[in-house]
């Protein structure tokens, strides 16, 4: 297939879908067009709700309950020289179904839920195999190794007898990638397959698609929101923006040369988390409020046969840090450094075995956050609040937006009726949001929206500290740093402390004073945000930072 690199092997002309309503028809995309190219990624991006994900599934007819209303999908065969119309095809029918992995595969964005959890890496690879070739089991089974080998799988032979919660997050993606190449197709859509993911494996899950693009010649759909990614892999570039393309073109140019507002917008977010926070220094005092001194946590593993007894997992290992007062120290990592079990620690959900953490409340008094005694008087809890990942199962669906914020302050017995009423709206006008939203449901708003309502309901209660834990990794870039400036106003404002955990450097670079970086459990450096990002002493801290995706295509560095 790699002679016929640079031919096309999809065109989508006009494609309209819309989404049917009590009140009529909500148009998702209108009038999309488009070429993928064999041996070429082409990345699609937006904001969220800009309709990419509906155009890639409108490519595989998986669009319901939402129908194509205009337009035409055609599957070029390149060699034969015939076409495929895949939007007149029935969804449910035999035709489309022999698309669907055999020549157009599909990777999505978490694979935990997209994995089976009940059946083998292995089953699935066989059964998706078995499903478009003509082949035995046994020869399926070949091929799957094969194929998890071939995505760098170590021991593929004993990995394809493994569950998915058996793999790690990057492992179960390189499964995904495993299943949707087992049948070698023309065409790998992928929907946002690296966002879950920390800048390392993120790295190395890019460098594997591209060599396995290289190695298969296939075309490459790839959604995303980070213009760093795009500029690392992409060859062409399509900018959507409320269902519509504003703006197509080679990668270079869409970089160095955009025409559209929007593309300037999306690029000028991304450049901006790439400026160091110059001129922040200083605004924290001397006073710390957090402290911990050697904190090590393990886990006991659960019983397993021939497992060495007393075996477990270093959680935390000999951990101190300081948060000062008016302060915002990034805590920076791979998945499993220990971030979050730090911040659960501090909130009092995890016991450390081994060493102490100090919390000086408002009125002078240090209190042992290893204690549970600790927050049984509700003082700390009050003083230091949690900002969550996911904005979207952080808020309870059946509650509206003035029961969820206004819980605290009910509960704590400190507003009721109209008073507490008031509040809620004065605290949605302090996050952006207007006071007439307190009637609506979570599911009324975007996800950045929601993430302004896990804030207002963060500092309903004045805390001294907030601690984020990857409070803006499931936003897209341009309300990412909506919510990061957010967050400096009011921690002016509210003389906040915010420990910030993440794993995106370009975030911890713009938003954050000081960055400790953890390791296996262990803090391997510490200092301020400019001298991590910029001059990092660690090894590891070294590789971290290298592993970040440059938002300028003239600077590729992790798959050129």
């Amino acid at each position: 297939m790699t002679a016929q690199t640079g031919k096309t092997v999809l065109e989508v002309r006009g494609l309209s879908v819309a989404f049917p309503g009590r009140k009529g028809e909500t148009t998702a995309i209108s009038n999309v067009s488009f070429d993928l190219k064999l041996g070429q990624t082409t990345c699609f991006v937006g904001e969220s709700g800009s309709g990419k994900s509906v155009t890639a599934r409108a490519v595989l007819n998986i669009v319901e309950p939402a129908v194509i209303k205009a337009g035409a999908i055609n599957l070029v065969d390149v060699e034969a020289g015939q076409r495929i119309e895949l939007s007149g095809l029935n969804p449910d029918g035999a035709e489309i179904r022999a698309v669907r992995g055999a020549r157009i595969a599909m990777i999505f964005q978490e694979p935990m839920s997209s994995l089976s959890p009940v059946h083998t890496i292995g089953e699935q690879i066989i059964e998706a195999i078995l499903l478009h070739q003509d082949v035995d089991t046994a020869t399926a089974r070949d091929r799957a190794i094969e194929a998890l080998r071939a995505v760098q799988i170590k021991n593929p032979e004993e990995a394809i007898d493994r569950y998915p919660f058996e793999y790690s997050g990057g492992m179960r993606q390189r499964a995904m990638i495993a299943m949707a190449l087992g049948c070698e197709p023309d065409i790998l859509i992928a929907d946002e397959p690296t966002t879950a993911l920390d800048v390392t494996t993120q790295a190395e899950i890019l460098r594997l698609l591209k060599g396995l693009q290289e190695s298969h010649g296939m075309a490459v759909m790839f959604i995303t929101h980070d213009m760093g990614v795009v500029a690392e892999i992409a060859d062409q570039v399509v900018v959507m923006l409320h269902g519509s393309v504003v703006e197509t073109g080679e990668v270079d140019q869409v970089f160095h040369a955009p025409a559209h507002a929007y593309t300037k917008k999306l690029l000028k977010a991304s450049m901006g988390l790439d400026e160091a926070a110059h001129g922040r220094a200083g605004v924290a005092s001397g006073e710390v409020l957090i402290e911990t001194h050697n904190l090590s946590l393990s886990f006991p593993s659960k019983k397993k046969l021939l497992r060495k007894p007393g075996s477990g997992v270093q959680a935390l290992d000999e951990v101190s840090v300081e948060l000062r007062r008016g302060e915002i120290l990034g805590i920076v990592g791979e998945s499993g450094s220990g971030k979050t079990t730090l911040a659960r620690v501090l909130m009092g959900r995890f016991r450390p075995q081994v060493g102490q953490a100090i919390y000086h409340t408002r009125d002078g008094v240090a209190k042992d956050l290893t204690d549970p005694a600790t927050f049984r008087d509700g003082q700390v809890y009050r003083e230091m609040r949690m900002i969550f990942q996911d904005p979207y199962g952080s808020l309870n669906p059946r509650m509206t937006v003035q029961q969820i914020i206004g819980e605290p302050l009910l509960v704590n017995g400190l507003l009721k009726g109209a008073a507490l009423r008031d509040r809620v709206g004065e605290l949605l006008e302090r996050v952006g949001l207007p006071a007439s939203a307190m009637e609506r449901y979570p599911h009324a708003f975007s996800g950045g929206q929601r993430q302004r309502i896990g804030i207002a309901r963060a500092i309903a209660l004045d805390p001294r500290v907030i601690i984020a834990d990857e409070a803006t990794s499931a936003l897209d870039g341009s309300i990412r740093a909506q919510i990061l400036d957010l967050l400096l106003d009011l921690r002016t404002e509210l003389d906040l402390s915010i420990l910030f955990i993440a794993h995106d450097i370009g975030v911890v670079r713009y938003f954050c004073d000081r960055v400790a970086v953890m390791h296996k459990g262990r803090v391997v450096e510490t200092g301020t945000a400019v001298q991590i990002c910029d001059a990092p002493q660690d090894p590891y801290t070294q590789r971290l930072i290298s592993a970040v995706p440059i938002p300028d295509p003239r600077k590729r560095h992790l798959v050129a």
